[in-house]
């Protein structure tokens, strides 16, 4: 009887021991909210050591000075596409009172007090300046021109052309050649000196003026095929000249005219 009763206690507290062991740890009875707030705390003192490490600020500066420069490039691109903007304005401005003068040029050239002008070949007469330099000859001849004394002009670049064949205004002078004999109704002539300015100077900056003459004077001696020929060369190889336009002009006359 005796064994039976102290038996039991050791079996009470047997069971003791092993129900402790199998209770929960304090550490898994932890509250999730609790758990969440440790994380947060955690990256927040992650983030204030990144702040005193003066890292992002560092980030931040270098990019308010990126923004800063990138508008400052875009507003010196704005103020580039309207400078260029006004620069072609300009242009097309110039270029239309260029044309205009010539026109009026042309206009008064035009009148009963034309004179032939004799072509004197290449060696005859005499510089319109003896001793003067390129410039000055050509200078000199082109002040008959707008004088409308178109033989002394005329004779005053031929002497030129033979006196400086070399001359950086030997294209100028020869185009100014073919123009004399033009504004003097003397288009056959004129026709041959003006394609001299094509063939001898093929980079001058009057090849557009010139094969415009060319085809006008064409068109003048009846030569259709001729005069279409070099206008639409005028028109599709130098289409931002003020030649072009006139040439386009030229052209859509000729097919009103049945030409």
């Amino acid at each position: 009887m005796t064994r039976t009763f102290m038996g039991i206690p050791c079996l009470v507290l047997a069971l003791s021991l092993s129900g402790c062991e199998s209770l929960p740890s304090q550490s898994s009875l932890q509250d999730p909210l609790e758990i969440r707030l440790e994380e947060l705390e955690s990256r927040l003192a992650a983030l204030e050591r990144i702040l005193a490490s003066g890292s992002l600020i560092d980030l931040t500066v270098q990019l308010d000075e990126l923004q800063r420069q990138t508008a400052g490039l875009r507003g010196s691109v704005e103020s580039l596409g309207h400078s260029t903007s006004s620069i072609q304005d300009r242009q097309r401005d110039l270029y239309g009172d260029l044309d205009d003068r010539i026109q009026y040029l042309e206009r008064n050239m035009q009148q009963p007090t034309r004179q032939s002008i004799p072509n004197l070949g290449p060696l005859a007469g005499a510089l319109l300046v003896p001793g003067g330099n390129d410039r000055v000859n050509y200078e000199a001849a082109f002040e008959l021109l707008k004088e409308q004394r178109f033989a002394a002009a005329g004779s005053g670049f031929q002497q030129f052309l033979a006196a400086f064949p070399n001359s950086q205004l030997a294209d100028n002078a020869q185009y100014w050649l073919a123009e004399s004999y033009y504004v003097t109704d003397q288009f056959d002539v004129a026709r041959r000196e003006f394609l001299l300015v094509i063939n001898r100077y093929p980079r001058s900056r009057k090849i557009p003026d010139a094969l415009l003459k060319l085809g006008y004077s064409n068109y003048e001696l009846d030569r259709w095929s001729d005069a279409r020929s070099a206008l639409q060369l005028v028109r599709d190889d130098h289409d931002e000249s003020t030649a072009a336009r006139l040439a386009v002009q030229r052209l859509q006359r000729m097919t009103d005219e049945g030409h």
